[in-house]
């Protein structure tokens, strides 16, 4: 057990005016396994980068044990896959690799594979369980479940759960819950370190958020009754003042009393400046709330209502990838208003179903047909594409790039943002752009393939809203399954049945 701590942690990007950290200090445990959360752009992967010394910053971060980042990025991909794990992990005997991956079901024949044969998935693992073996080691996982199914999250989050000394950046709720005993939070304005998994954070965020828009609610009406009260104390003066001076004096020959009427406009004056004081206390007291709450303004979507119930309909279908027959006579319609979860291990045909719906790759045998004048909008797992300006993005697509712009704002998009490339956007900030396209795309039909890779929770929860709210008509590939429960109407599983 020892500490690693941050003192006085400040940060900015060359060229930019805007600090991502702020004379920040903090301390945590490195026998903690730790959730990372915050919203994209707000800093998690930089102050990983930061911890393995790879920017300069000014104020310190101390430790007694030595970083390793994951993903670990292999340099030679035609390597065999053991003298990649040997590199990383010197010490480790040959039978170690082959107990550690035997925990996340991975066959020791990988061992003896060149790394470029493996899936994403087995990539994962094989560079995880390396990095663990490597002594004196504190592990930066930085979102290591994006392409791993649902067993595949599920045997990660059993393996982390049997290790300690990390820290695991991740946007998957219920993976958050199975692994963590510690959050890492970056807020708007701090960093909040709290015992417990993302539930237990979660709930107490929302009480504190709650407790504070009442307090919010209770000194907003306290203001305008003392600036009423403020408001007759004054007229009152000014009334009393005026007495002081004879005007409105209606008995002819009578003098007022200067020294009785001027002590009670004295008197009168001193009410008004003490309430003035107290508005601005209040004032002052409600500019301290609510500084951290996170905006979840409501989304954009604009889904059509197709004529006909019927949208798609695959009879039969045989689909190969790389002449590899991944599925064979699969049958599916999607009607109008369904939310379909397209579900399956890696490699059981989910996208390749997605791509047959939208005339990308054809069937082998069977048929694949959609309804006359059916408008798709389509989502896909791969950000490369994207270039240029949003404004370009949106005449390329032909949507209104004020309703772009709005949609991404509301995602948390920074202003400094909107005119520079996407080119130069964090993974996070790329999905959003491909998620806000397809929002503001007039459509009959979504088609969307892990829409949620590198997306954070707060937008997770905007676009389950808007789904739920606007009820499109959607077909998904998504292995979060707290977004799959919440959203799906119906779930289709390939391959043997298993997720």
């Amino acid at each position: 057990m020892s500490l690693i701590s941050v003192n006085n942690l400040s940060f900015s990007y060359e060229g930019s005016y805007t600090e991502v950290f702020t004379e920040t200090s903090f301390q945590i445990d490195t026998d903690w396994k730790l959730g990372f959360i915050g919203r994209n752009g707000r800093g998690k992967t930089t102050f990983l980068k930061l911890l393995l010394g790879e920017y300069p910053y000014q104020g310190s971060i101390s430790a007694s044990v030595s970083f390793e980042y994951f993903p670990y990025q292999v340099a030679d991909e035609e390597r065999m896959v053991l003298e990649i794990a040997q590199e990383i992990a010197p010490g480790a005997e040959d039978w170690e690799f082959i107990k550690e991956l035997s925990l996340l079901q991975v066959d020791a024949s990988v061992l003896y594979r060149s790394f470029s044969t493996l899936s994403q998935g087995e990539r994962t693992k094989v560079l995880l369980t390396s990095l663990f073996l490597r002594t004196n080691s504190f592990l930066l996982i930085d979102e290591p479940t994006n392409h791993l199914d649902a067993l595949g999250r599920d045997l990660l989050a059993a393996y982390l759960k049997k290790k300690k000394g990390f820290i695991l950046v991740s946007h998957d709720r219920r993976f958050l819950d199975e692994v963590v005993d510690h959050i890492l939070s970056i807020n708007k304005q701090s960093i909040t370190v709290m015992k417990g998994n993302y539930s237990v954070f979660a709930g107490e965020k929302a009480a504190k958020d709650q407790f504070e828009l009442n307090q919010n609610e209770k000194i907003k009406r306290e203001i305008k009754q003392m600036e009423s009260a403020a408001k007759r104390t004054k007229a009152w003066s000014d009334d009393v003042e005026k007495s002081k001076k004879g005007e409105g004096a209606k008995v002819a020959g009578l003098r007022p009393d200067r020294g009785f009427i001027g002590h009670k406009a004295a008197k009168m004056m001193k009410r008004t400046k003490t309430m003035e004081r107290r508005i601005e206390d209040a004032i002052t007291k409600k500019g301290e709330l609510l500084r951290e709450l996170e905006s979840q303004e409501p989304l954009e979507m604009r889904p059509l209502t197709f004529p006909k119930e019927i949208l798609v309909t695959m009879t039969d279908v045989s689909l190969s990838y790389e002449d590899k027959v991944v599925l064979e006579d699969f049958s599916l319609q999607v009607k109008r208003g369904q939310r379909i979860n397209l579900a399956g291990g890696n490699g059981s045909g989910k996208s390749s179903v997605l791509k047959a719906i939208l005339g990308e790759i054809k069937p082998g045998k069977g048929q694949v047909a959609l309804a006359s004048g059916l408008v798709i909008s389509y989502v896909s797992q791969d950000t490369r594409e994207l270039s240029g300006t949003l404004k370009e993005l949106a005449e390329k697509n032909g949507v209104e790039v004020s309703l772009l712009v709005t949609v991404l704002r509301k995602l948390d998009l920074g202003r400094e943002q909107i005119e520079i490339p996407v080119e130069n956007y964090s993974e996070g900030q790329k999905k959003k752009v491909l998620l806000a396209l397809s929002l503001c795309t007039p459509a009959h039909l979504y088609i969307w393939d892990e829409p949620l890779n590198y997306i954070d929770v707060i937008s997770r929860e905007q676009i389950e809203s808007v789904l739920l709210e606007r009820e499109p008509t959607i077909i998904f590939v998504e292995h979060d399954r707290w977004f799959c429960d919440k959203i799906a109407t119906e779930k289709v599983v390939l391959g043997n049945g298993k997720e």
